[in-house]
């Protein structure tokens, strides 16, 4: 690969990768949707209780370790891409960056979908100002991440398993510099995630709070 090859030109030679994880990240999120469904009615009000205590925390002027919620939120973030970086590293590896896209649909689908079933059209203006800001960079990230992973591991299926020849150097290094450059907006997102949606939650708190009472 061209080491002057514009990112324009990188997404048109792997589109094919980044529709299919796109997709599946999809499917995770409606995957992630109808496992709200499947919950109990005693896991149901375990969570409608925990929620609750949160809200009424933050009405009532609750403070937060914005710098610990800011640590803990880019270490969960860069533990995410770094394992799919070391997957990426290895031919057996390659499902599992799968599983982990598919993961984070769930995981997003699930919390999206709860306050949303739980609170109507509160939960999504709740949404929409604590899960959504950061995911807009969260996800594409781990995407990227996603793709140059299976690229890179794709091209060491082709050129040093199957044909034995092939500069694995430059493809190496691209790889883990577009990590490290998602790595970099993971970073935005994690001081997003701890300085800011924690105001804009005060913000949407109160009209949530009634809900429970």
């Amino acid at each position: 690969m061209n080491r002057n090859l514009t990112m324009k030109q990188y997404m048109k030679d792997n589109l094919p990768l980044f529709i299919f994880v796109s997709v599946l990240f999809l499917i995770g999120v409606v995957f992630g949707v109808v496992m709200v469904n499947a919950l109990s009615l005693e896991q149901k009000q375990e969570m409608t209780r925990h929620l609750g205590s949160f809200f009424h925390e933050i009405n009532d002027g609750g403070e937060f370790d914005s710098r610990q919620s800011f640590v803990q939120s880019f270490g969960m973030h860069m533990k995410w891409i770094l394992l799919i970086w070391l997957f990426g590293l290895s031919v057996i590896g390659l499902p599992l960056i799968l599983v982990l896209d598919f993961l984070k649909g769930v995981l997003i689908g699930f919390t999206v979908g709860y306050l949303v079933g739980q609170m109507s059209w509160k939960g999504m203006l709740f949404a929409l100002v604590s899960v959504a800001p950061q995911n807009l960079i969260v996800i594409p990230a781990i995407l990227f991440c996603s793709v140059a992973a299976m690229s890179f591991s794709i091209y060491m299926i082709k050129n040093r398993f199957m044909s034995r020849n092939g500069n694995m150097y430059q493809p190496f290094m691209r790889f883990t510099t577009l990590t490290l450059l998602m790595g970099v907006f993971l970073l935005g997102a994690a001081l997003w995630e701890g300085y800011v949606s924690q105001l804009m939650m005060k913000w949407v708190t109160p009209m949530l709070v009634p809900l429970y009472g």
